[in-house]
C-alpha cells in the first residue's frame, strides 16, 4: 500500500493529511510554517509537529511515505522550494514536491478543471484557470504592498482606523470597543505601547478575533474594516474572472482560509459584491481544505507544466 502526504503550510496554521491511493488515513495540525513569515526555525518545528501528529493518527511511520506535496506561499520561488524541501526531508522519505498555496487550494476545489479560488488567511490571493488551461492571479504580493482582505490586512487596517477614530473623537467620548479589543489582544496597557508594537514586529493577523468581537458589539469602525476586506477580496476575484473568463461563461468560484472560515461578515460581503459584479459566478458555499488538494497532488504527482511562466499571468 502506497502512502502519501499533503501539507498546507500557512502563516498561522499548518495542516497535514495522510492517505493511501484512495482513503484519508489521518490528519495533523500545528502552528504556522510559512517560512517567509515565521522564519526557518518555527517553520521546521511546526512542520515536524503536524507530520508527527498525522502519522500517529494514521498509524504510519514517516519512512513509509512515498510522495509528499507541500503548498506554501512563495512555493514557486526556487529559494523557498529548496528550503522547504530540505526541512521536509528531515521528517519524511520519498519524493517531495513544493508548490504555491494557491495550487493545492485549486486542486482541492476543482481538480484539473476550470475555476477561481480565493484564499484569505494570514495573506490573500485570487487564482484561476480556464478551460484552455490558461491561468491568472491577483494579489498575494506580500503584506507590505498587497494581501488585500487578509488577516494581516484586517489587523493593520483595524489599528489604523482605531487610531484615526481616536484622533478625531477621543476614546473618552463614549468608548471605543475596537481600540480596547486590540489593546487586550496585544496585551498592552496604553495607546503609546500599542503604537510602538504596531510599528515594530506585531502580529496583525492575530487581531482578527478582536475586530470580529468589536463588530459584534456594534463598533462601526470594526464593521467597516471587515466590510472593506470582503470588498477587496471580491475585487481580486473579479480581476481573475475578467482576465480568464470575461462575461461569456459560468465561472465556478471557491474560497479558502481562516478569514473566510471565521469571519461571516467578510464572507457574506464577498459573496454579495461578486454576485452583483459577476452574475455568472457560481459560488460554492463550502470552504476548501487545501491539504486535501496537496494530498491529491501527492497521489498523482505534480504536473510541472502548471508552473510554466508563459501560462501564468501575474496581475
Amino acid at each position: 500500500m502506497a502512502i502519501f502526504l499533503g501539507i498546507d503550510g500557512g502563516g498561522t496554521k499548518t495542516s497535514c493529511a495522510i492517505g493511501d491511493e484512495t482513503s484519508l488515513l489521518g490528519a495533523g495540525t500545528s502552528g504556522g510554517s510559512n517560512v517567509i513569515r515565521v522564519g526557518e526555525r518555527q517553520a521546521r518545528e511546526s512542520l515536524g509537529a503536524a507530520i508527527r501528529q498525522a502519522c500517529a493518527a494514521a498509524n504510519v511511520n514517516p519512512a513509509q511515505i512515498q510522495r509528499t506535496c507541500a503548498g506554501v506561499a512563495g512555493g514557486a520561488r526556487p529559494e523557498i522550494d529548496e528550503l522547504v524541501r530540505r526541512m521536509l526531508s528531515e521528517f519524511v522519505s520519498g519524493q517531495i514536491e513544493v508548490v504555491g498555496d494557491m495550487v493545492i487550494a485549486m486542486e482541492a476545489a476543482f481538480g484539473s478543471g476550470p475555476g477561481v479560488i480565493v484564499i484569505a488567511g494570514t495573506g490573500s490571493i485570487a487564482y484561476g484557470r480556464n478551460s484552455k488551461g490558461e491561468t491568472a492571479r491577483a494579489g498575494g504580493w506580500g503584506f507590505a504592498i498587497s494581501d488585500e482582505g487578509s488577516g494581516h490586512w484586517i489587523g493593520r487596517s483595524a489599528v489604523a482606523a482605531a487610531m484615526r477614530a481616536y484622533d478625531e473623537d477621543g476614546i473618552e467620548a463614549g468608548g471605543d470597543a475596537l481600540l480596547e479589543n486590540i489593546m487586550k489582544s496585544w496585551s498592552v496597557d496604553s495607546r503609546e505601547q500599542l503604537v510602538l508594537l504596531a510599528n515594530k514586529s506585531a502580529d496583525f493577523a492575530a487581531l482578527v478575533p478582536a475586530v470580529v468581537s468589536a463588530t459584534e458589539a456594534g463598533d462601526a469602525t470594526a464593521r467597516n474594516v471587515l466590510t472593506q476586506a470582503g470588498t477587496e477580496l471580491a475585487t481580486l476575484a473579479g480581476i481573475v474572472i475578467g482576465r480568464l473568463f470575461g462575461n461569456a461563461v459560468a465561472v465556478p468560484v471557491a474560497v479558502s482560509g481562516g478569514v473566510f472560515c471565521n469571519t461571516s461578515l467578510v464572507r457574506q460581503v464577498f459573496y454579495d459584491r461578486l454576485r452583483v459584479a459577476y452574475p455568472q459566478a457560481l459560488l460554492s458555499a463550502s470552504l476548501v481544505d487545501p491539504e486535501r488538494g496537496a494530498l491529491q497532488l501527492a497521489r498523482k504527482g505534480v504536473d510541472r507544466s502548471i508552473f510554466d511562466g508563459s501560462r501564468l499571468s501575474a496581475l
